[in-house]
């Protein structure tokens, strides 16, 4: 199945929930026009929207929760920790990109370095330590590159996650180590999804 490309915001709000991974988002959910659901319809909403927030195909979802699951520990923070972990949502993360489909792009592009090697796989899963880097080419470039500019002239006091340190001025950041559940800025219930997939 292809990846999704129309409106986000029809999907979350069929889901009932705001649209996530957007610069600037407000919009309000709106659970409260369903119907009591089910156990499993709860569990199989709350997977979509977590596949739908990071912008993944189910096969890649299911994977990606079967290596969570294979990790010692909690199987859902795994699979978060996973999922904040892949370098285009720490590009977004790190504000070089509006929103995590922008950040799928401009990675797909070959527009940063890792470690000082190009990446250009947005899945690419980083470590603690890794340094991620706009390139050269795309730093000095005004159009139409000029998208990662914007998004880090956007920058607010207070968006950074502790979990990365940027350095505007080097277009450069770091992932310095791996979150903790409560650190992570999305509200889901990874647990549902791990009864899903375990049913």
């Amino acid at each position: 199945m292809a990846r999704y490309t129309g409106p986000v915001f029809k999907v979350f709000r069929r889901l009932g929930e705001s649209v996530p991974g957007r610069q600037g988002a407000e919009q309000s959910g709106s659970a409260g026009r369903f119907r009591k659901l089910s156990n499993y319809a709860l569990q199989l909403r709350e997977k979509q929207k977590i596949r739908f927030t990071y912008g993944m195909m189910e096969k890649q979802f299911r994977n990606l929760y079967e290596k969570a699951a294979r990790q010692r520990g909690n199987t859902g923070e795994n699979m978060m920790i996973l999922l904040e972990s892949r370098l285009d949502n720490v590009v977004f993360r790190l504000g070089m990109a509006p929103s995590l489909r922008a950040a799928r792009q401009l990675v797909g592009h070959c527009h940063f370095d890792v470690n000082g090697s190009a990446v250009n796989i947005p899945s690419y899963t980083l470590k603690p330590g890794d340094i991620i880097r706009v390139k050269d080419k795309s730093q000095m470039r005004k159009n139409p590159d000029s998208i990662i500019h914007n998004a880090m002239r956007r920058l607010r006091e207070g968006d950074a996650v502790p979990y990365l340190q940027l350095d505007k001025a080097k277009m450069e950041g770091v992932y310095v180590t791996l979150p903790h559940r409560e650190e992570i800025p999305v509200v889901c219930k990874e647990q549902l999804v791990v009864e899903f997939y375990s049913r």
